[in-house]
């Protein structure tokens, strides 16, 4: 019964937001890392990114049962009730939110409601099932966790975090879209008006490579500004070119559901190397440039 409340807050997205977390809180910290803060900052972010996925899980179960990738899940086979979900993502909602207002600070516990309410409200029960637009509303409640590891530590919105609540919203595209092109059965059964069930694939792999390049310019700003060392300009464009090649040989693939797997698996390489990174390619002497 754990597993089945365990897979209910989807593992995989709590991996992937732990991780960007980690990234914004190395960057911000400069090499000098408070860890009981850090320990306290991915565990109230975690907290709130499964209180969210529990709530999706409850309003993604008639889309759930039509895809086959989720039509196992606790929900759809009635093992939980949405009842006793609803309790559970209120208890790790409650326990998330109450981390980062008492033991961080506003602005976290600001960027935490900002992507919980655009996850549950604008993407779950509005743009996901009525606008081919739901990726981006969706990518703002994606680049809210490495702004909440970040401003955990600056306790300040500055250009940083701006550049870096831009960059993982703009990866969150092709990131998004790789998944679709690879399960795209799943979501035209489910009539998801994600880009390449409501235009095409050759449309969607148009916008990745755009995506992708809108990615890598604006996060190069962290080493124009002075956030970051040549070490993170060589490891990041590095990384970044090869997705831009994924991007081009996409439009020759000869089975769009083995490329876009694989390019769904290198971003999520990517953004793993690119937050790890930031707890070495930091510049001791990072400007202060506050926004708000």
């Amino acid at each position: 019964m754990l597993k089945k409340y365990l897979f209910l807050t989807k593992p995989g997205i709590l991996f992937g937001n732990f991780v960007t977390t980690l990234g914004g809180f190395f960057l911000a910290a400069q090499g000098s890392v408070d860890f009981l803060l850090l320990l306290i900052t991915l565990l109230g972010t975690t907290c709130v990114v499964a209180s969210g996925c529990v709530v999706n899980n409850v309003i993604d179960q008639d889309i759930d049962q039509k895809m086959q990738r989720t039509q196992n899940r606790a929900l759809v086979k009635k093992t939980i009730t949405p009842t006793i979900a609803l309790i559970f993502a209120t208890v790790l909602g409650a326990i998330g939110f109450g981390l980062l207002w008492f033991f961080v600070n506003a602005y976290a516990f600001g960027f935490a409601v900002i992507g919980f309410v655009v996850y549950v409200v604008f993407y779950s029960l509005w743009t996901k099932r009525t606008s081919i637009h739901q990726t981006i509303i969706g990518s703002i409640s994606g680049a809210s966790p490495p702004v909440i590891g970040y401003t955990a530590v600056s306790n300040e919105f500055d250009v940083a975090a701006l550049l870096v609540f831009l960059a993982y919203a703009l990866w969150q595209m092709p990131h998004s879209w790789g998944i679709a092109v690879y399960r795209l059965e799943d979501y035209t059964n489910a009539h998801i008006p994600i880009l390449p069930v409501a235009r095409s694939v050759y449309r969607t792999k148009v916008e990745c490579l755009i995506y992708v390049l809108l990615f890598t310019a604006v996060l190069n700003g962290l080493y124009c500004f002075g956030y970051t060392n040549i070490l993170f300009l060589i490891i990041f464009n590095a990384l970044c070119a090869y997705w831009i090649y994924l991007s081009v040989i996409g439009f020759k693939a000869e089975n769009d559901q083995l490329w876009a797997k694989r390019y769904f698996l290198y971003s999520v390489i990517l953004v793993t190397a690119l937050s790890i990174s930031f707890s070495f390619t930091y510049m001791s002497n990072a400007p202060h440039l506050p926004l708000f």
